[in-house]
């Protein structure tokens, strides 16, 4: 889904240019990336096959009203990628989940730094004119044929994880070959998706998101990290071109980020880790986000003053800031709300997406019409998101001395907490008129 959204900006110079969108603009153009984000940040639980219908009509769109529809209705679908996080929970127990959490993370990170190396080889190398052949057509094609490939992976190689249907399977299995008065969770559950239940679903990631301390801090931290890499990564246009980077040779300048998440990824802790242990690695790599901005708002200046490697450099260290972040976070949600985690991770995604989206509108603006000084413009603009994040790394900090405290006050969490020590499930149980051994339980 990060793929959909940051391989699209490599579009906004090719929209104006085709017949379909006279009149549109740049700065318009924009939309479809943040209308995109937005959606994504509010989606339902659609399927992939929808979104990847959405790049068919973005494709064939015969005007630009058309495709910033397709755009939005395909962010509106893509819900189905924030239930990986809950795949964890079923998957591993609390202290084995970090490894399946670095490499989640990394695929997500990943995919909003190789879709502007990707965008920059079709926008710069896709010379044909044909119909539904140029550049632009190109821009959709690759991101359906990315979503397809994914769509019969998950179809044919991912099983099913939750715990409460495949307990659900079992029963009926049992029951099949002549047990009796065996049930699974779901299947004692009456009205299970009744209108008001399936709105409680869809609406607890927000109800989280607002009343949960935990959060609303940890995903405003991760929302405004994102963010800021969403605005510092549409800067390469305007600081590459000093260097008389090709769109081609701008989208390699993206390399360096992807070397930057994969250093991010932090050995396993073997040990039991409370929540706030988790945050421990944090503690020293969250301050590189403001460190790489700064250098790179000061290494931007062009020739003769630096040499290009200079603010590649300093991408690296974002990278690792901006992965580390996000990891950590996320890591911590897991770990503290276990079979609400898919609810938690929504609102940090709400933030992260919603933040990142509106960005699109506002980025490339401030690093053009920032200051009278034009050489200076994308140093001033780097400078302004370095202080920014000074003040989002500060949070990290007060969680990892006070997270106990703050989880203490949460109902969810304590819930969890709960069940824990004492090895039981969350609101799973048989009826009162049934016998318990009747139950089919997991062992």
């Amino acid at each position: 889904m990060n793929f959909n959204t940051s391989v699209y900006p490599n579009a906004v110079a090719l929209i104006p240019e085709d017949e379909r969108f006279q009149g549109v603009s740049e700065q318009g153009a924009r939309v479809g990336q943040m209308i995109f984000l937005v959606a994504y940040a509010f989606g339902s639980e659609l399927s992939l096959f929808l979104v990847n219908c959405t790049q068919v009509w973005a494709g064939f769109a015969p005007n630009f009203e058309n495709m910033i529809a397709a755009r939005f209705f395909g962010g509106l679908c893509t819900a189905g990628g924030s239930v990986t996080l809950g795949i964890v929970a079923d998957l591993f127990d609390v202290d084995d989940q970090q490894y399946a959490i670095a490499f989640i993370v990394l695929s997500s990170v990943a995919g909003t730094s190789v879709g502007p190396l990707v965008g920059g080889f079709i926008a710069g190398g896709v010379k044909s004119e044909k119909k539904y052949l140029t550049a632009l057509y190109w821009i959709f094609w690759v991101q359906l044929i990315f979503g397809v490939v994914t769509q019969l992976v998950h179809m044919f190689v991912v099983p099913e994880t939750r715990e409460t249907i495949l307990l659900d399977r079992e029963a009926k299995r049992r029951r099949k070959a002549g047990e009796t008065n065996v049930y699974g969770p779901n299947e004692l559950e009456h009205n299970r998706f009744s209108p008001k239940k399936i709105l409680t679903t869809w609406l607890r990631p927000f109800d989280m998101l607002v009343r949960e301390p935990i959060v609303l801090s940890l995903s405003l931290l991760s929302g405004f990290s994102d963010a800021l890499i969403f605005v510092f990564s549409e800067s390469f246009v305007s600081v590459f071109s000093k260097w008389d980077f090709t769109t081609v040779e701008t989208g390699l300048a993206f390399i360096p980020i992807n070397i930057g998440y994969i250093f991010g990824i932090r050995k396993e802790t073997p040990d039991v880790l409370t929540p706030e242990i988790r945050l421990w690695w944090l503690l020293w790599t969250a301050p590189l986000e403001p460190i790489g901005l700064f250098g790179f708002a000061w290494t931007s200046l062009g020739p003769p003053y630096t040499h290009w490697i200079a603010p590649m450099i300093f991408e690296v260290l974002i990278a690792i800031a901006n992965y580390a972040i996000y990891m950590a976070t996320i890591d911590y949600m897991v770990a503290a709300y276990g079979p609400y985690s898919a609810s938690a991770t929504g609102g940090n995604a709400l933030a992260r997406d919603f933040l990142a989206g509106i960005s699109a509108m506002y980025s490339v603006p401030m690093y053009t019409q920032i200051g009278s000084n034009e050489h200076l413009q994308s140093a001033w603009a780097s400078t302004i998101l370095a202080i920014l994040a000074v003040v989002v790394v500060l949070p990290v900090f007060l969680f990892y001395w006070k997270g106990e405290v703050i989880r203490a006050r949460s109902p969810f969490a304590q819930e969890i907490m709960q069940a824990r020590k004492t090895d039981d499930p969350v609101h799973v149980g048989p009826p009162e008129h049934m016998d318990e051994e009747k139950m089919v339980h997991h062992q």
